[in-house]
């Protein structure tokens, strides 16, 4: 069967996102190879699409040279690190014969950078990009207690996931009660001084928390990112 450009690049990016990954492998292995077809070679859902399979097979090296073949556009920056960082960490992880902690991730992701063809250049601070941090900052300001629905809003404005978005809102309320126990030298009674929480995506505002005195503006509106393309293409 002969599909069009657009047919292909409809079919990688649905399977992809639906996390079928055998089937898209099998899919691939239907395609021309690049040199009998040179725009395809240029497809860049194709190439994702195969830097997935290779990540899903542990072909960590055929991965690499995928990510670091290809300028990939920013729309795909962000998915594609985190193949190449979970990469890195699985095979730190094999080598040490245990789990890395946030140090050793730290000093894997010193020792393996990002390549500049899936990163814009924008240095992060604890895996979240400085424009993240200051959407999330922002959002706090006007409202510390996001309903689940708008912190999947974050997640897919910031490119976090929701529960990035959830331990981060949960973990700056305790530095907060915790400088103002301190401030107001009053017993702390949410926890050890500088005590981590981690929460489900799931989690919601408890009624019983604690509100502002004042009123909080709106907070800013969230840009989401377009449609997945198996709303836009009928013919995959």
């Amino acid at each position: 069967m002969i599909f069009t450009a657009e047919q292909i690049i409809c079919v990688c990016e649905v399977l992809l996102q639906a996390g079928h990954m055998d089937r898209l492998a099998s899919f691939l292995c239907t395609l021309p190879p690049p040199s009998s077809s040179p725009c395809l070679g240029e497809l860049e859902s194709v190439l994702k699409a195969k830097a997935a399979v290779a990540f899903h097979q542990g072909r960590f090296s055929d991965l690499y040279t995928q990510l670091e073949g290809f300028p990939f556009s920013p729309r795909s920056h962000a998915f594609l690190q985190q193949l190449w960082l979970r990469a890195r960490y699985a095979e730190a992880e094999r080598q040490r014969g245990r789990p890395l902690g946030a140090v050793g991730k730290y000093r894997v992701r010193r020792k393996f950078p990002l390549p500049h063809t899936i990163w814009d250049g924008e240095e992060t601070s604890y895996c979240f990009k400085e424009k993240s941090r200051s959407l999330l900052r922002e959002w706090y300001r006007r409202k510390p207690y996001p309903s689940t629905q708008e912190k999947r809003e974050l997640a897919a404005a910031t490119g976090l996931t929701s529960t990035q978005v959830s331990n981060w809102f949960k973990n700056r309320r305790q530095r907060d009660r915790t400088a103002d126990a301190t401030s107001f030298q009053t017993p702390h009674t949410g926890g050890a001084p500088g005590e981590v929480y981690l929460s489900s995506e799931n989690e919601v505002s408890p009624e019983s928390s604690p509100q502002p005195q004042r009123r909080r503006p709106t907070p800013p509106p969230l840009c989401h990112p377009p449609l997945p393309l198996h709303h836009m293409c009928q013919d995959c």
